[in-house]
C-alpha cells in the first residue's frame, strides 16, 4: 500500500542489458509512497546485469531466453505466462530489445509503457545519437510513450529535451540523454500509475502537471 492507503499498481520491467532505467524505476520505487511497485524483473538475455539490480533491491528475477523458443509468439506465450504469475498489472520496457507482436502489443493495449532516447516521432529505431548529430538539430532529447504495434509509436507521455553541445560526440550525446532518461521514466510511471495521464485518441492528456513556460534556445541568446 501507498502512504496515501491505496494499493500500488504492480509493474513488471522487461531487460536485456545493463538496466540503467531499470535501477532509475527500482530507486523511485523503493519509495513506499510511490504509486508503482515492481514485482518482477524479467530478461531474455541471461546474465544480463540487470538482473544484479533487481537481485539487489530484492525484487524477484526471471531469465525467458528467447533463442529457447521455435518463433516469437511460444516465447511471447512464455513471456505472458510470467507477468500474470507476477501479477503484473503495467510493463515497461526498459531496454528490451526484441520486437513485440502485434498480440503481445494488443495484449497490454495502454498497459505497456516504452522509453526510447530522442524526441519521438524524430529519430525511431537504432543509433539515435549518431542520427541526430547528422542531421544537425539543436536539440535532442528522450521520450516516454505507450506502446504500438509499429516499432518506436504511440502516444507520448512524457519528453526531456537536451541542447547539442558543439563539440558533441555520440558517446557525450548519450551520456546527456541517458541522464535525462533517468529523470522521466520514473516521473511517467508515477503519472501513469495515479491515473493521471490518460489516453485520449492518439494523444495523452496530463492531468496533474502544467507544460513548462519558459523557451530555450540552442544556440543560446
Amino acid at each position: 500500500m501507498s502512504d496515501s492507503g491505496r494499493s500500488r499498481v504492480k509493474v513488471a520491467v522487461l531487460v536485456s542489458g545493463r538496466g540503467s532505467n531499470l535501477q532509475a524505476l527500482l530507486d523511485a520505487c523503493a519509495d513506499p509512497s510511490h504509486p508503482a511497485e515492481i514485482v518482477a524483473v524479467i530478461s531474455n538475455v541471461p546474465g544480463a546485469y540487470a538482473l544484479e539490480r533487481a537481485e539487489k533491491a530484492g525484487v524477484p528475477t526471471q531469465v525467458i531466453d528467447h533463442k529457447a523458443f521455435d518463433g516469437r509468439p511460444a516465447f511471447e506465450d512464455a513471456l505472458n505466462a510470467a507477468l500474470d504469475a507476477a501479477g503484473a498489472e503495467l510493463v515497461c520496457l526498459a531496454g528490451f530489445m526484441r520486437l513485440l507482436t502485434d498480440a503481445f502489443v494488443d495484449r497490454w493495449h495502454d498497459r505497456m509503457i516504452n522509453i526510447h532516447p530522442s524526441l519521438l516521432p524524430s529519430f525511431k529505431g537504432l543509433h539515435t545519437h549518431e542520427r541526430a548529430l547528422e542531421a544537425g538539430v539543436r536539440f535532442h532529447g528522450c521520450t516516454v510513450h505507450f506502446v504500438r504495434a509499429d516499432m518506436d509509436a504511440g502516444p507520448i507521455i512524457a519528453q526531456a529535451a537536451v541542447p547539442v553541445h558543439p563539440d558533441d560526440d555520440a558517446d557525450a550525446l548519450g551520456a546527456r540523454v541517458l541522464e535525462a532518461e533517468h529523470r522521466i521514466y520514473p516521473l511517467a510511471l508515477r503519472l501513469v500509475a495515479e491515473g493521471h495521464a490518460r489516453v485520449s485518441g492518439q494523444r495523452v492528456v496530463i492531468t496533474s502537471h502544467g507544460a513548462p513556460d519558459s523557451t530555450l534556445l540552442n544556440p543560446a541568446d
